[in-house]
Formats: C-alpha cells, structure tokens, sequence
C-alpha cells in the first residue's frame, strides 16, 4: 500500500485554522459556562421554588441529553422556537455551553456542599448576610476543592468540541474530514487528526494530574 504524508504538508494551513476554532470553542464556552455554572447552583440552592425548579430542570435535561444530540437539537429546533438563524460556530458554542454549564453547576454544588456548615454558621453569627456568607467564605473554599474536577471538564469538553463538525462548524475534525474527502488519504489524515488531538490533550491531562495532587486532597 503506497501512503502519501505529503496531503498534511499541503494542507497545513487549513489544519492550523481548524486547531484555531477548536481552541476558540474551548475557552468561549469555558469562560461563559464557568459564571453561569455558578448561577445555576445559586439558584437550585434557593429556597424560592420559582428559582429552584427553573435550574434543576436546566441542570438535569442538559446534563443528561447526549451531546451530539443537543448539537442536533440547538441546529435544528432554536431557530423554529427563537424564528432566527444563528451561525454554525454560534449554535455548536451554544449546545457547548449548554451542555458544561449543567456540568459545572453540580460541580459546584458538590463543592459548596462538602463546606462544613458551621462555617456558614459562624459567618451569619458575627452578622454577614448569606450572600456575603457564601461570596467570601464558601464559595472560595469549593472553588478550591473543584479546581481539578473543572480541569477535568476543559479536557473532556476540549475533546468534545469535534462533535459540533456534524454541523458544519470548520473546527479540526471537520477540517480533516474535508481533506479526506478531497484527497482519499484516509489513513494519513485521520492518524494525523489523532495525533493532533493527543498532542494537545496530553499536557492538559497532566496538567489535571497535578492539580489533583496539589488541591484533591479535602481537609
């Protein structure tokens, strides 16, 4: 069998642009589904049930529906129910979105709820609101203690974000689809494409592995 590794070379530029978007989509749907995991956790601990519901609905349908199935869902169905079409990058870095932001709300939950509550306690005792309470003692605490579980996402969603190529969004899976397509080099571009995954996934799994040594640990 003859093999043809020249096809990367010659393609290398859309590769490179196809790295750039699947970055982009990490840290976009990282930086927005961080805050509004915190939201959500906020208001499922509320005591108001016109708060409380609303989030867990959230949390519960977004974090169970497959993936691909919520990029499907947020193509094809948002813009029947909003009556406006949105961009492929924009409605795949929605479903993103979606999806870790029910993730990092449990996540956070789980964090604030291992804060022993006498803390809490003592807090409310020497006349802090619960906001305040929750702003600069708990909260600062359960950050710490799910810094490596946050890690964990970034890696598991930095992976993931190769699902919204089913739309047409021109990350690095879609690119190398293309290219396969152009050039019927299949083996060649898809252990390319493996590779390019595994060399910018690999430091970040390491990375996790370290933090979960240095802020795993509960005291």
């Amino acid at each position: 069998m003859n093999y043809d590794w020249s096809v990367l070379w010659t393609h290398r530029d859309e590769f490179i642009s196809g790295v750039g978007v699947t970055i982009m989509l990490a840290v976009v749907t990282m930086v927005v589904a961080v805050p509004l995991g915190i939201l959500l956790m906020a208001m499922r601990r509320s005591p108001y049930r016109i708060l409380s519901i609303p989030a867990t609905i959230f949390v519960e349908l977004f974090r169970n529906v497959p993936l691909i199935m919520l990029v499907f869902w947020a193509y094809y169905a948002i813009p029947r129910f909003v009556g406006y079409s949105m961009s492929n990058v924009t409605t795949g870095t929605l479903a993103l979105i979606l999806n870790i932001s029910a993730y990092n709300a449990e996540n956070f939950r789980a964090g604030v709820n291992s804060i022993r509550r006498g803390q809490s306690e003592a807090g409310l005792a020497v006349g802090m609101s619960s906001w305040q309470v929750m702003r600069y003692i708990v909260l600062p605490q359960a950050i710490r203690r799910i810094i490596p579980v946050l890690a964990s996402t970034w890696v598991s969603l930095f992976k993931a974000t190769s699902l919204v190529s089913v739309i047409g969004v021109a990350d690095l899976a879609f690119v190398a689809m293309d290219v396969r397509g152009d050039t019927f080099r299949v083996l060649e571009v898809l252990t390319a494409l493996a590779l390019m995954y595994w060399i910018m996934a690999y430091p970040q799994a390491k990375l996790v592995d370290w933090l979960h040594k240095k802020y795993g640990r509960t005291e």
